[in-house]
């Protein structure tokens, strides 16, 4: 992809989009200047939270949980977001099972997305290695949505709570300039504006974390690194699955 410059995703046939993480602020780190382009457009755009980030300050866990809520709350208006469904599987040590599978599922077949964007699942990324629970949560995304589809996997679901089996058709992963992202979403101006205000909400937890830059001072740095990948000023980039698309073989003449 060297010297080649990336698509723009296929937003304009977007309809919904469900964004699963698995605390509060992870959705905060870039992603949501696309989010804000997307609610700009008329998206409905609706963010799963897997925990209330009770594990991520030094105060008590449920006072500490309580402010994290309330301050993914602002952050959601900043960016436009009005469905904020918020679990309490337990920060920190999120596992991986059927349990989270199934919640997820059942948010997917609540809210009836044609895009679910999640975390990634790798171990080890261009910054380090990747916490236990975005590990976690990316990987139940992932298998949640194919559970979501499936009428026989988690059938209470459909049986007693009324809700019916739905298939996404398109599902994104945050991606970085040069480590594998096919598409792209530009945020130069208002949504780049709007994505940094919604970091700037979690002040508090911020505050409590040693060191912490300023989000107008490294946000749009970020971002001008993914504008250049797709020919804009700013952008946030994805790997993005077409989960409708047919597999795509290998030509027998080109082995």
């Amino acid at each position: 992809m060297s010297g080649m410059t990336l698509p723009a995703l296929p937003e304009e046939s977007f309809q919904r989009v469900l964004c699963v993480v698995a605390h509060p602020d992870d959705m905060e780190y870039g992603t949501s200047a696309a989010v804000a382009r997307w609610t700009a457009r008329g998206i409905e755009v609706g963010y799963l939270l897997l925990t209330r980030g009770e594990a991520g300050m030094p105060n008590p866990p449920e006072e500490t949980a309580r402010l994290r809520v309330a301050e993914q709350r602002d952050a959601c208006a900043a960016v436009g977001v009005e469905r904020l469904t918020v679990l309490e599987h337990p920060d920190g040590v999120l596992v991986y099972g059927l349990d989270l599978r199934r919640d997820i599922s059942r948010e997917i077949r609540r809210f009836k997305p044609d895009v679910v964007l999640g975390c990634g699942f790798d171990v080890e990324t261009p910054y380090g290695f990747d916490q236990a629970d975005h590990r976690a949560a990316g990987l139940a995304t992932l298998d949640a949505i194919r559970d979501a589809g499936n009428r026989w996997v988690f059938p209470e679901q459909i049986d007693d709570e009324g809700l019916a089996p739905h298939s996404a058709r398109w599902y994104l992963v945050p991606g970085l300039a040069g480590s594998g992202a096919t598409h792209g979403v530009d945020v130069t101006g208002e949504p780049l504006r709007r994505g940094i205000a919604s970091l700037e909400a979690h002040a508090a937890y911020l505050a409590a974390l040693p060191d912490h830059p300023a989000p107008a001072d490294f946000i749009p740095q970020f971002a001008a690194m993914s504008g250049k990948d797709l020919g804009v000023a700013h952008a946030v980039l994805f790997r993005a699955h077409d989960l409708q698309a047919p597999p795509a073989f290998p030509d027998a003449d080109q082995e």
